[in-house]
């Protein structure tokens, strides 16, 4: 049994498996008499307190604020280290999943944008259907094995990248409330201690960790979204500067987060998160303009943007097909982009916390429905109607 959860965890499907679990739980937990226990166990209050410094939310919100901040502090040490010496560290390899990221969250925000432009509380959520899940998207595109060239799974990691960059600077920019001064000026002094430790080459983790955690504390009163500081902290991690193991201090850090952030945080998030009760006042909803907005959204304004910039910028002679793959290809993963589940969810809960849950809940069944579409017709796609690589591009 212990065997056979290792070679589960080790398989690249694993991740995605695990957050469909955990959303199924979630959706039964909300639509059986369980839903009680449900919303009892997401609303129970913890406290903690340092002498005058108190911080009390229910465990939502702990999860949304805490524990989604080591998640976003992954993203950055995988989008510093992809920048610095990996698949997007020189501009011949950005250039054409930059396009497609940028296809893929301008032309869904624009088709929402088309549904909701005159609702000032609908507005708000233009940015759900900008989000691709990399672990859902990666986890589809393993289920198909050799089906698809191995270019087509670094091209879609790339551009997933590079979105969720994207979403970093939106959340930063549009998700905000009132800023407390105070506040972030304790959170600036951190993040300039941070950038010392950088620059002074301390090579432990301890120093870092501790100045971020404090640093989170102060950009969770700040009024910016906490989770911005563990992108701010990842960002300092230096990746040059070698541990006590030989080891570099991002890559090594990178490591320890990546089997929590996978296997416990992401499905935590899910499961916290995904519990919509079902009606058929619900599906009724399906047809306003916010959670219809979210569907197009992520179902045509993700292939079209994805896929129209990549062609723009192909046939602009300013990039290349990816080795070993074809349109069709391309066109079958431009669908999988549409899969926003987890930062769509997030992304949704951050525009319509204060609204109440009229939206939040209808945009929540909008994001399943347009993720599990992308989902299943990507998967179609490019399962019947693609060329099969050759054995060179598989190997």
């Amino acid at each position: 049994m212990v065997e056979a959860i290792r070679r589960f965890l080790k398989h690249e499907t694993s991740v995605g498996i695990l957050l469909i679990v955990a959303a199924t739980l979630a959706m039964i937990a909300a639509n059986t008499p369980l839903n009680v226990y449900y919303d009892l166990l997401l609303s129970v209050p913890i406290t903690v307190a340092v002498g005058s410094l108190a911080i009390a939310k229910p465990i939502l919100l702990w999860i949304n604020d805490g524990l989604m901040a080591l998640f976003f502090l992954l993203i950055g040490l995988e989008v510093k280290r992809e920048f610095l010496v990996g698949e997007l560290s020189s501009r011949s390899q950005v250039i054409l999943p930059a396009m497609a990221a940028l296809g893929g969250m301008v032309i869904p925000a624009l088709c929402y944008a088309a549904l909701n432009y005159d609702d000032p509380i609908g507005i708000k959520g233009w940015a759900i259907p900008a989000a691709t899940d990399i672990a859902f998207s990666l986890g589809v595109l393993a289920l198909l094995g050799k089906r698809v060239p191995p270019s087509l799974k670094i091209f879609l990691l790339a551009l997933a990248i590079i979105d969720d960059l994207g979403a970093i600077v939106i959340i930063a920019l549009f998700y905000t409330t009132d800023l407390a001064i105070e506040s972030i000026v304790l959170a600036s002094i951190c993040l300039t201690l941070l950038i010392a430790f950088n620059r002074c080459g301390v090579s432990k983790l301890g120093p870092y960790i501790v100045v971020g955690v404090i640093m989170w504390a102060c950009v969770l009163k700040s009024g910016v979204h906490a989770t911005l500081a563990g992108v701010a902290l990842a960002f300092t991690i230096p990746i040059q500067t070698r541990n006590e193991y030989g080891r570099s201090l991002l890559i090594d850090l990178e490591h320890k987060l990546h089997g929590s952030v996978n296997y416990w945080i992401l499905p935590i998030f899910a499961f916290a998160n995904a519990g919509v009760g079902l009606s058929v006042a619900q599906f009724q909803s399906l047809l306003d303009p916010s959670p219809l907005g979210v569907i197009i959204g992520l179902f045509i304004g993700k292939q079209l943007g994805v896929f129209g910039f990549t062609w723009l910028t192909i046939k602009a002679g300013i990039a290349k097909l990816p080795t070993g793959t074809s349109w069709s290809h391309i066109y079958g993963m431009s669908i999988l982009c549409g899969i926003g589940f987890t930062m769509s969810l997030f992304i949704g809960t951050l525009a319509f916390e204060e609204t109440g849950p009229e939206y939040l809940i209808a945009d929540r069944v909008g994001i399943l429905v347009g993720s599990f579409i992308s989902a299943i017709v990507g998967y179609i796609v490019l399962r019947y109607f693609t060329p099969k690589p050759t054995s060179k591009e598989t190997t």
